[in-house]
């Protein structure tokens, strides 16, 4: 059976896809990233201390990272479809790469709801 327009199309959405998500969370992390100089502008103003400052810089840069990452593993499972595509094979999301996905999502959740929690 031969493989279809269709498939490799749906093939190009889902990496347009990864990619999309990938940017997003470079774009989130810097923004959460430079969250740390408008705590310290915010400081010096107001004339308080602020502890945690540098989180955000970590935290930041952390999910930049992990958008780098996201891009990486959405484009070898591009071409890994493409070729199982042609072959006409099935090639499902490993188990361990939804799962440990998952995880990072939650826990980049867990870390800013914490964070906004804790500016009350």
């Amino acid at each position: 059976m031969e493989s279809s327009n269709r498939d490799h199309l749906a093939n190009e959405r889902t990496f347009l896809a990864y990619l999309r998500t990938a940017l997003a969370f470079i774009a989130f992390g810097f923004v959460v990233a430079r969250f740390s100089l408008f705590v310290r502008e915010f400081s010096v103003i107001a004339h308080v201390n602020i502890p945690g400052g540098n989180a955000s810089v970590v935290f930041g840069a952390a999910m930049a990272l992990f958008g780098v990452v996201v891009g990486i593993y959405g484009a070898g499972r591009y071409i890994r479809m493409r070729r199982e595509i042609g072959r006409r094979h099935e090639a499902p999301l490993a188990d361990w790469a939804a799962a440990s996905a998952g995880l990072v999502v939650a826990a980049i959740g867990a870390v800013v709801a914490a964070a906004v929690l804790s500016v009350r």
